[in-house]
């Protein structure tokens, strides 16, 4: 491996929400932190190279899109996702979360009903509550470790104020990557109904076997029609802090309300290092990438085993993508209050706990992998201490 991802990087007194963030949100000291979704690994050299040109620059003003940074996003969804991508598609938002609001307000009307699969990541409900609109839970069925679809009580909750759904493409936090039977099913539902796709795909690029993630709009014609795809750079090459993502949307009609949106809020211009990082992530980041999947496998595979040998009440599903182990802590028969207070004050671990996630969610927690190897064996031993004290 040419990249080092075992050195500890000291990230605290950075501002980093996930290092210096951690005490205020947890309420307590002295916590491993291993949940929001961002890398401990520094960026590959050629994102950190063009950001320090950008600031060796002076100048800060106000900062477009050229016609490179497009071809670099539209290169990289041909090459890694066989998606063939035109540039004016693509619009920009300054994060997923964000574009997820946009469209709810976009798509729906104060009332309306938006459905959301859980266990799912939790800014799907909040994005929607915010707006006024209504939460409708279609909930994931769980086997073996892998999550599907139950399209039976998808279509028993469908009715005319019905306007959205929200897709995790690939899924967060259980790591699915949906087959393109189970995306071909859910979209032809959507579309006999008149419900338009938001597919939340910022983890497309965080696949452990290339190939395997099939973007949604990818499908049909029809699907793209009736879709917005939301993709970033943020989770795959650890830039969240740069705030730029790439929303595509072929349908000019669902484009021109997104944008108007957009516009109303006053977000439409790019940061001026947002641009210059993506675009040399996505020309010369593919190897550091590659790197890191192999690293965070590694982590996983650490995790798996030693949970399974010394700690055998806590079970790591296997992952299809992300770099989130999501454990099963059922077995503990705790509250979800009681395994929150478990993990922060006997384990002193800060973790993500799964009942943020939705009905499913209960008695899991979700950790993140990529960070050094020796954190997770670190958090690993003080679980294990933890249990055993018990």
């Amino acid at each position: 491996m040419k990249h080092d991802f075992d050195t500890v990087i000291d990230r605290m007194k950075s501002s980093s929400v996930k290092w210096d963030g951690a005490e205020g949100l947890f309420g307590a000291k002295d916590l491993l932190p291993l949940w929001v979704a961002d890398m401990d690994f520094k960026v590959p050299e050629a994102v950190a190279e063009a950001v320090a040109k950008k600031a060796g620059h002076g100048i800060f003003g106000y900062t477009t899109r050229d016609d490179s940074y497009y071809e670099s996003i539209i290169r990289w969804m041909k090459t890694r996702h066989n998606w063939t991508v035109e540039r004016e598609w693509i619009c920009h938002s300054p994060g997923v979360v964000t574009a997820l609001s946009l469209a709810v307000q976009a798509y729906t009307e104060p009332g309306d009903k938006v459905i959301v699969q859980p266990p799912v990541y939790y800014p799907f409900m909040s994005t929607t509550e915010n707006n006024g609109r209504e939460v409708v839970f279609n909930p994931l069925k769980e086997s073996d470790g892998r999550y599907s679809m139950d399209f039976d009580d998808l279509k028993s909750k469908l009715d005319k104020s019905v306007k959205l759904l929200m897709l995790c493409n690939p899924q967060n936090p259980g790591g699915t990557v949906w087959k393109k039977q189970e995306l071909e099913t859910l979209g032809d539902i959507c579309l006999e109904h008149g419900i338009v796709v938001i597919s939340d795909e910022i983890h497309s690029d965080l696949v452990f076997e290339q190939g395997s993630h099939v973007p949604f709009a990818s499908i049909s014609d029809r699907f793209a029609a009736n879709s917005i795809t939301c993709t970033a750079p943020s989770k795959t090459f650890n830039l969240a802090g740069l705030q730029t993502s790439n929303i595509i949307i072929p349908d000019a009609g669902l484009r021109e309300k997104f944008e108007a949106e957009t516009n109303r809020n006053a977000i439409g211009m790019p940061n001026s290092f947002g641009p210059v990082a993506t675009e040399a992530a996505y020309t010369e980041g593919e190897e550091w990438l590659a790197d890191v999947l192999d690293y965070v496998q590694g982590n996983l595979q650490f995790i798996t085993k030693y949970f399974a040998e010394h700690v055998p009440a806590l079970k790591v599903l296997p992952l299809d993508a992300t770099y989130l182990a999501w454990i099963d802590c059922r077995e503990l028969a705790m509250t979800p209050e009681e395994l929150e207070t478990f993990f922060l004050s006997e384990a002193h671990v800060a973790l993500n706990q799964g009942k943020v996630f939705g009905p499913g969610g209960e008695g899991f927690v979700r950790m993140n992998l990529a960070c050094s190897r020796s954190i997770v064996e670190k958090a690993a031993e003080q679980i294990r201490s933890a249990v055993n004290s018990r």
